[in-house]
């Protein structure tokens, strides 16, 4: 089973991001990266975006991390801070940690696409 299943597919994971951007956007460490942002949007995209990386039947059809964060010089107190609001985000709906754990992998992998861009 794909972490998207466990984790409850697309509703669940929307609902999840929902409570992540609330919590990034109440963080001053990283908000004002979506300061000129259609949050609607982004949600929409994060959504589609995390569903495609847990396993999820959509493929992702955005941009390039490298380009999405192109210009942001985005450092590791910012990643950091990013991980730590998703994983109290999945927290919050109760998900094991050993899966937190397992999506924050994923995401890690990232890393190195998204930081000094």
């Amino acid at each position: 089973m794909s972490l998207y299943e466990k984790l409850g597919g697309e509703e669940s994971i929307s609902a999840v991001v929902e409570n992540f951007y609330t919590r990034v956007l109440a963080d001053d460490i990283v908000n004002k990266y979506f300061a000129n942002t259609d949050m609607d949007k982004q949600r929409r995209h994060q959504s589609a975006f995390i569903s495609f990386a847990l396993g999820g039947p959509k493929q992702y059809s955005g941009k390039s991390m490298e380009k999405a964060h192109e210009g942001m010089n985005l450092q590791p107190e910012h990643f950091n801070a990013i991980a730590t609001h998703l994983s109290a985000a999945l927290a919050d709906f109760n998900v094991p940690q050993e899966d937190i754990d397992a999506v924050i992998n994923k995401i890690a992998t990232l890393k190195d696409a998204v930081l000094y861009k």
